[in-house]
């Protein structure tokens, strides 16, 4: 399937991504401990914005925390591209922050890595940019 194809049918495999991102989206900004650790993969590479890589404990911990606290988050021009076990996913994310209590708000585009493992897709790496 094509890389143009995928916003007009959806694979079962680009379904489950699709799948996969929303619930990574809701356990984010609910900042659920065991639905991040269950999502992402052991080898996580997430990258923000401004640089900065977190592994996966800096990742969810950090969200955990509220150091990096979504309280609402927009998706919005999703492509999923399934190549086997691995699946990219490319989106606009707009959104309200509270990072550390100061309320603000982030307009990113972002990158996804997801690789299936056993039944489940992982993130396996995030890279973000500022738009």
């Amino acid at each position: 399937m094509g890389f143009l194809a995928t916003a007009h049918a959806q694979s079962k495999a680009e379904k489950g991504v699709a799948a996969a991102v929303e619930q990574l989206k809701k356990a984010m900004i609910a900042g659920e401990r065991p639905a991040l650790e269950a999502m992402v993969a052991d080898a996580l590479s997430y990258g923000h914005s401004s640089g900065k890589v977190e592994d996966k404990a800096a990742f969810v911990e950090a969200i955990v925390s509220g150091k990096s606290d979504f309280v609402t988050m927009d998706l919005t021009e999703q492509t999923i591209q399934v190549t086997g076990k691995t699946a990219i996913v490319r989106h606009k994310l707009a959104g309200q922050t509270n990072d550390s209590g100061t309320p603000g708000s982030v307009k990113l585009g972002v990158m996804l890595v997801w690789q299936k493992q056993g039944s489940a897709w992982k993130l396996l790496a995030r890279q973000s940019y500022k738009l």
